[in-house]
């Protein structure tokens, strides 16, 4: 991981026990200003990229301790690639029974629930075994049954999990059903490393993980933090292009999250399927949206807002974004070209502003 420490400009000496006070004001008057620290680094199966500065010097090495500290904290709860972590043993346990979990744990359940509702089905953390059915999950791509796909469906589903807010339990009314928090993994990250910062007094930083950010304050030279929204294809060479910048105008914070069906696809006798399953009809999306990038307060939410509008497709998606006032960026793919538009809330927005 890379790391820098802010500089400060040399300034003449001043010899005596009389000029102290004099040395000390005109110390703090040639300073240089802040300069940006950053820290990079790889966890989930993703990399990420810290920008922040504050006026009071905080070692990068402090803080990169904190976010490994934490990061393995979150990997210990929610990674579904350890059989030793909290989601993993319960996904594998059959039991009904009640049982505790962190409040962590039971807030994106709450926020699953709430979203799952208001996207009519559409956002649903259950839907792992269906990716398991088509063989996302292990590359062995094919179309299922109609009965292979009813028989999944019927073990998925988040009314099937149960909350006790008061004792911070949690419990499974299907033996079967299974959460996978992926969908808001890197939003919940962004969401954990962000308090990081702002508990060492950071308030100007931009946080990156695995594509989607959290971007708080400004630079140290008071110019606004400016982010892209990437071309929703590949390169040759695995790179992406920028569809289009961003400037972030509300300094006070603001998350983004974007989805595409664009990395992940497969084709079976000359029909392109998606990756992006449609959990009421338990097979990929038809439509033309390609990507969906969502603006928000809180990157858990906005996280699975991206990936629920993916599910919406762009007309749907339209509609729920007007009914929730939510800003979203969509971009389809129609007659070999890309075509963009905004939800009504991202239109009027004084939050952003977009590049001409």
């Amino acid at each position: 991981m890379q790391t820098s420490t802010l500089h400060r400009s040399k300034c003449p000496s001043i010899i005596g026990l009389t000029a102290i006070i004099f040395a000390a004001s005109l110390l703090a008057g040639c300073s240089k200003p802040p300069q940006e620290q950053h820290i990079e680094g790889y966890a989930q199966g993703t990399t990420y990229h810290i920008t922040f500065w504050s006026k009071k010097t905080v070692p990068t090495d402090e803080v990169e301790s904190s976010f490994n500290t934490t990061l393995a904290q979150i990997d210990e709860e929610l990674s579904t690639y350890r059989p030793d972590s909290y989601i993993s043993k319960f996904n594998s346990s059959k039991s009904t029974k009640w049982q505790p979990a962190s409040q962590n744990f039971i807030d994106l359940i709450n926020i699953a629930k709430d979203i799952n509702k208001k996207s009519e089905g559409c956002y649903d953390p259950t839907i792992g075994p269906l990716f398991d059915l088509w063989g996302f999950k292990k590359d062995t791509l094919h179309v299922p049954t109609d009965a292979e796909i009813a028989a999944t469906k019927a073990d998925m589903g988040l009314d099937k999990i149960q909350v006790d807010e008061k004792d911070k339990l949690i419990r499974k009314t299907n033996p079967l059903v299974q959460l996978d928090f992926s969908s808001m993994g890197e939003g919940y990250t962004i969401g954990k490393l962000s308090k990081i910062l702002e508990s060492k007094g950071i308030n100007n930083y931009l946080v990156e993980f695995g594509g989607d950010m959290k971007i708080k304050g400004h630079k140290p030279d008071g110019k606004k933090w400016r982010i892209a929204i990437q071309r929703p294809i590949k390169e040759k060479d695995g790179s992406q292009k920028v569809y289009k910048i961003v400037t972030i105008e509300d300094e006070k914070g603001v998350t983004l999250d974007t989805s595409g069906t664009y990395n992940h696809y497969f084709d079976d006798k000359g029909v392109e399927y998606s990756h992006i399953l449609n959990p009421s009809t338990g097979r990929p999306v038809t439509h033309d949206l390609v990507s969906a990038s969502v603006f928000g307060t809180d990157p858990r939410i906005s996280d699975a807002w991206a990936t629920t509008m993916l599910c919406l497709g762009p007309v749907e998606g339209a509609k729920i974004a007007k009914k929730q006032h939510l800003e979203v960026f969509f971009i389809e793919h129609k007659n070999g070209k890309f075509v963009n538009s905004e939800s009504e809330a991202l239109s009027s927005t004084k939050r952003l502003k977009f590049d001409k």
